[in-house]
C-alpha cells in the first residue's frame, strides 16, 4: 500500500481586512451608480415596466450559476409584491422545464456576459414560443441582449474580487436592478401595506401588517368602574382583571378617565388612612387617558406605548370604551 501524501499546509498572508472590506463596498457602490445612470440611457427599462404591467400571464425568471440565485431572489420579490413569478433554471429548461412557460408569460433572463452556452441554447427555444424576453445583462452587446425585446443594462467595470473573476459586483448590480424593477411595478400598481400583509401573513412582519388592536384586546377582560366607586372597589377591579388599570366611566357610560396601579400607589403614599375611607374613583382618576381605536394595527399600539412610556392603552370603538390592550399582549405576539 502506498503511503498517503500529506497535503501542504495552507499559508496565509497578513491582510488589512478593513481596507479590503471598504474597497469591496466602494467598488460595488460605484457599480450601482453606473446602473442608475444606465436605467435612463435607453427607453427599455420603462418599456419593460409597461409591458409587465399589461401582462396577463406570469413572469418567468431564468439564469445559470450565480445569476440563477439572483433570479430566485427576484422571483421571491415579485411574488411578494403582487407580480406572479416563477423561477426556471436555464440548464433545466432544456431538459423539460421549458414546459412551465405559457403563451401569455414574460421571460427575464439574467446573465452577466449574455453569452453562456446554456443561454445560447435557451434563447432560440424561447423565441419559438413567442413570449416577450427581457435580458438583464452587464454586456449590452451580448448574444442575449441582441435577441431580447428589452435590455435591462447592469454595467459592471470589474468584479470586487481581486482577480476580477468571482461574481460579486455583477450579482449586486443585477440584484439591485431587479429590485428597482419590482418596486416600479409595486408603485405603479399602488400596492399597499394591506396588500403586502395579505401576502406575508406569517412571522413578525406579517403580524405588524395585519394584527389589529381588536384581535388582542378582545381576549382581555374589560376592567371598569363608575365615578362613585370606592377605593376598595377600584382595588378589586384592578387586581381581579389583572391588567394593571381600570377605566372610569361616567353615568352615561362615557370614558371619564383611567386609574392605574401606579396612581393607587402614589395616592396611598400621600394619603392618611382616615381620608382613604371617603376616596372615590372620581378623586383619583387621570382624565383624557391615552386611547386607541379597535381597528388600528397592533404595531401602532406599541408605538404609542413606547412614545408615552406606558404599558397599556384604553381601546375605544367609535369613541366608546371597548377594553384594554397591554404591552404583554404585544410581547406575546413577538411584536416587541
Amino acid at each position: 500500500m502506498q503511503p498517503t501524501s500529506t497535503p501542504p499546509a495552507a499559508t496565509t498572508a497578513p491582510v488589512d481586512v478593513l481596507a479590503v472590506a471598504r474597497q469591496v463596498l466602494l467598488t460595488e457602490a460605484d457599480a450601482l451608480r453606473d446602473v442608475a445612470q444606465a436605467v435612463g440611457a435607453t427607453p427599455d427599462f420603462a418599456a419593460c415596466v409597461a409591458a409587465l404591467l399589461a401582462l396577463r400571464g406570469r413572469v418567468v425568471v431564468t439564469g445559470v450559476g450565480k445569476s440563477a440565485h439572483i433570479a430566485g431572489k427576484l422571483v421571491a420579490t415579485l411574488n411578494g409584491t403582487g407580480t406572479p413569478a416563477l423561477f426556471m433554471h436555464a440548464a433545466d429548461a432544456i431538459h423539460g422545464d421549458l414546459g412551465m412557460i405559457q403563451g401569455e408569460d414574460f421571460v427575464i433572463a439574467i446573465s452577466k456576459s449574455g453569452d453562456t452556452p446554456e443561454i445560447k441554447v435557451l434563447v432560440p427555444l424561447l423565441r419559438r414560443k413567442g413570449v416577450p424576453l427581457a435580458a438583464l445583462v452587464s454586456n449590452a452587446d451580448s448574444y442575449l441582449a441582441r435577441q431580447a425585446d428589452f435590455v435591462l443594462h447592469a454595467p459592471v467595470r470589474r468584479e470586487a474580487c481581486p482577480h476580477d473573476l468571482a461574481p460579486t459586483t455583477s450579482t449586486t448590480a443585477a440584484l439591485a436592478l431587479g429590485d428597482a424593477l419590482a418596486v416600479c411595478l409595486l408603485e405603479s400598481r399602488q400596492f399597499s401595506a394591506q396588500d403586502f400583509a395579505r401576502l406575508h401573513p406569517g412571522g413578525t412582519l406579517g403580524k405588524k401588517l395585519y394584527l389589529t388592536v381588536g384581535d388582542l384586546s378582545r381576549q382581555n377582560q374589560r376592567p371598569q368602574v363608575g365615578l362613585a366607586a370606592s377605593l376598595r372597589e377600584v382595588l378589586l377591579e384592578i387586581s381581579g382583571k389583572r391588567l394593571g388599570a381600570t377605566a372610569v366611566l361616567d353615568d352615561a357610560g362615557r370614558l371619564a378617565g383611567i386609574i392605574t396601579d401606579g396612581d393607587l400607589r402614589r395616592m396611598l403614599g400621600r394619603g392618611h388612612l382616615a381620608e382613604l375611607e371617603t376616596v372615590a374613583a372620581r378623586d383619583i382618576l387621570t382624565p383624557h387617558p391615552a386611547t386607541i381605536e379597535i381597528t388600528e394595527f397592533a404595531a401602532e399600539a406599541l408605538a404609542r406605548m413606547q412614545a408615552r412610556n406606558i404599558t397599556q392603552l384604553i381601546v375605544t370603538e367609535n369613541g366608546q370604551f371597548a377594553g384594554f390592550i397591554h404591552l404583554h399582549d404585544l410581547l406575546r405576539e413577538g411584536l416587541v
